[in-house]
């Protein structure tokens, strides 16, 4: 009896390893398992996250395209979102019922919505329509069961603005982006159709193949019986001909499971090169969540070794190095860029690559600053790819040029007008900045002058003199690095220029006119107009007090030593609003999350927290990262306090949660915060592992005791990158009462 037991219990034991579905060890979750593309999705003011259903950084991606979260109705099924945030560029609209109700895209109520990040499912509940989808990199299969008996069975493709057409089992075309850019569409059908062509007078007109224009669609009919369509198709940026290529090259079958199944290998192991440990499964999914979307831009656009560039509308030749694209620098530089440092080497040496081949193909040799599908939208402010390229040089990448590198990072500076939103040559202004240190502004109610100002966007001169302070301390540490240190001493001169605007007496830095002086009446809460624009960026006065990334000592020396700056700094976390919440974001709906006057939901406040750690009161840091990941970001559909923009934001709460942040891209230094996870191996490039250990990590036990690094006694609130490449352990011993004399007496570094 005993020996029957023994067998009895083998054999539950082979029967649950058999049965864990493809999740590990029995009972363990894989990463790609605590990923929510939900959290998020309800926005608290300007634009959501949205679900997005792609392979990390491929061109193909898609989410349900739905007018808000909240909403109940799907506008047909998506082939393809061509940059962050954008819409659909093709619609694909299965059908059954009243032909009087075919329309070139179908609006559906749904239920039952499944949505990882390498497989969608959704019941089409009014069409009684059951939905399967998986992506690859340019390619992707729809599985879609039709059940009404006795109802016709039609598939309907759409083009918004271009061309498409059916024959047979076939259809392709393409749609019209920005910038003379097109995108194209391959796709077969399993199953022949009966019928195929335009819709004349609600009947399908077979003479008719093909459709161009606004909404361009053809219908595809399919019988009067419930039964599955199995559809793949391919997407490029180049022709017809290279999307069925690469739909041949990827899709062998119309299998909707195995694709997801392979979709789900590369989600883990792309997120498996992060693997943290802790108490609730929350934090986990706050965390893969945050590095998931860091994974959603640039995307690689190369097709067979091959791309197409709208930066000077040709197609390329990639010679081995992948191109990409779709990256807004303005909220990248920061963290995602250094993250992927860090974890994936290789794939930003190629992003810098693609950089430098933009700037060669826009003619202008000038290094990009929002550079998307359609080319380089200049968005924002400021020339952060200069930042890029330093920070991952400082940590040991090679394989870009970086004498190239910093001819374009010069000439984007230099040439390029600094006037935010505006890709034109440099002009009074720029030479007004060249001579003086700093942007002029205007007076309340003066009218603007020049002409490349963007009537809504303002010159930003706080914004811009404090960025391109920064961007010419990057460059400077670029000359130096080439041995030019004429150029190096000029460049790391003009990086003191914030001084410029510092105002002494009230300890914010303030707009001044073109004579020199400040601008008067002045409330650096409210003053700049719609989003402080005028003379700010989305943000106001109290965040930019702080954007001095580069030079925290010297920021601190402007603002009367460690004391003061830590009062100003403890009052930007308590200072009232002023006003009521509809009034305060009516003018700055950017500078929400708001913990006083700091702003948790846009990237100009990242670091500020951080920034205790440069006065000697580190436990205040890491009182403050704790405060604010626990206050915004949970895993709920607003767990996200404003923009993400698609790795921005994410990648500041990947670090935190690990307990560590680059607060100066360009110094190879990280601050240390306060871990949430008693365990976090991160798998480097190189292949060696850094360990951060959080012993008694808590809820309440979020203060640093003491600390060691691999091995040794640590007592300083920051590490270099030179601490950790070749594998480290960072051990942190954590209590629930600050210990205010670790890491007090020794700061990071700062410009030199």
């Amino acid at each position: 009896m005993k020996i029957n037991r023994v067998y009895f219990l083998l054999l539950i034991l082979i029967f649950s390893a058999c049965s864990a579905n493809n999740k590990g060890i029995v009972g363990q979750l894989q990463p790609v398992d605590y990923v929510n593309p939900y959290i998020g999705n309800i926005s608290h003011l300007l634009v959501p996250t949205y679900p997005t259903i792609h392979l990390p950084n491929s061109m193909l991606r898609v989410y349900p395209e739905r007018a808000d979260y909240t909403g109940d109705v799907l506008n047909g099924l998506p082939l393809i979102i061509t940059s962050h945030r954008g819409s659909s560029a093709f619609n694909l609209s299965p059908y059954q019922g009243d032909k009087k109700n075919i329309s070139p895209v179908i609006s559906y109520s749904y239920d039952n919505e499944k949505l990882t990040p390498y497989f969608y499912e959704v019941d089409l509940d009014d069409q009684q329509t059951h939905i399967q989808y998986a992506p690859s990199h340019q390619s992707a299969i729809y599985k879609i069961d039709y059940k009404q008996d006795n109802s016709p069975v039609y598939l309907i493709l759409n083009s918004k603005n271009g061309a498409i057409k059916a024959e047979g089992n076939i259809v392709q075309g393409y749609q019209n982006l920005e910038n003379n850019t097109k995108v194209y569409l391959y796709l077969e059908i399993e199953q022949t159709p009966l019928q195929s062509g335009l819709w004349v007078n609600n009947a399908i007109n077979e003479s008719q193949k093909q459709a161009k224009g606004n909404n361009a669609n053809v219908i595809l009919y399919f019988g009067d019986k419930a039964q599955t369509l199995n559809l793949r198709y391919g997407i490029s940026f180049i022709s017809e001909e290279q999307a069925r290529k690469n739909l041949e090259r990827e899709q062998k079958d119309y299998d909707v499971k195995q694709l997801a199944d392979k979709g789900r290998a590369i989600w883990n192991d792309m997120l498996g090169k992060i693997e943290v440990e802790g108490d609730k499964k929350t934090d986990k999914e706050v965390f893969y969540t945050s590095l998931y979307r860091c994974y959603e831009r640039p995307v690689c656009i190369s097709e067979d070794g091959r791309y197409y560039s709208a930066f000077d509308n040709s197609v390329h030749e990639d010679g081995g190095n992948p191109f990409y694209t779709d990256d807004w620098i303005w909220d990248t530089y920061r963290a995602t860029h250094p993250l992927r440092v860090l974890i994936n080497a290789k794939e930003e040496v190629d992003i810098i690559n693609s950089y430098l081949a933009m700037a060669k193909q826009m003619g202008t040799n000038w290094m990009p600053t929002f550079p998307e599908i359609t080319g380089d939208s200049r968005r924002m402010n400021s020339n952060h790819a200069v930042a890029t390229v330093i920070d991952a040089y400082a940590k040991g990448l090679r394989g870009f040029d970086l004498e190239q590198a910093y001819g374009a990072c010069k000439k984007g500076i230099e040439e390029k007008t600094l006037i935010p939103w505006s890709g034109a040559p440099s002009g009074w202004i720029d030479d007004f900045y060249k001579k003086n240190g700093y942007i002029p502004a205007l007076a309340v109610g003066e009218k603007e002058t020049v002409a490349n100002v963007n009537p809504f966007e303002k010159r930003q001169p706080i914004a811009v003199t404090l960025g391109t302070s920064y961007d010419q301390w990057c460059l400077s540490q670029i000359a130096r690095e080439l041995g030019k240190t004429e150029e190096a001493d000029y460049y790391l001169k003009c990086s003191y220029n914030y001084r410029n605007v510092y105002n002494a007496e009230t300890g914010f830095f303030h707009p001044k006119d073109k004579n020199g002086k400040f601008i008067e009446p002045f409330d650096y809460r409210y003053s700049g107009g719609m989003g402080a624009r005028e003379y700010y960026g989305e943000n106001n006065g109290w965040v930019y007090r702080w954007d001095v990334p580069h030079n925290i000592a010297d920021l601190i020396s402007l603002m009367g030593g460690n004391e003061q700056f830590i009062n100003n700094l403890n009052q930007t976390f308590v200072e009232p609003l002023g006003k009521s919440k509809f009034e305060f974001y009516a003018q700055l709906p950017d500078h929400t999350g708001n913990v006083g006057q700091f702003s948790m939901a846009n990237e100009p406040s990242l670091h500020i927290p951080y920034l205790y750690n440069y006065a000697g009161q580190p436990w205040k840091t890491q009182k403050r990262i704790r405060t604010l990941l626990k206050q915004w970001f949970r895993s709920d559909l607003m767990g996200v306090p404003g923009d993400e923009d698609g790795g921005g934001m994410s990648a500041f709460v990947c670090f935190s949660m690990l307990g560590f942040y680059p607060v100066t891209p360009g110094i190879p230094v990280y601050n240390i915060g306060s871990p949430l996870f008693k365990s976090a191996k991160m798998t480097m490039s190189n292949g060696k592992v850094f360990e951060v250990e959080a012993i008694n990590c808590s809820d309440n036990n979020k203060y640093i005791q003491s600390a060691t690094l691999n091995g040794k006694e640590w007592n300083k609130p920051w590490f270099s990158h030179s601490d950790i490449e070749n594998g480290a352990k960072l051990v942190l011993v954590m209590g629930n009462t600050a210990n205010r004399a670790w890491g007090a007496n020794d700061v990071p570094p700062s410009a030199k």
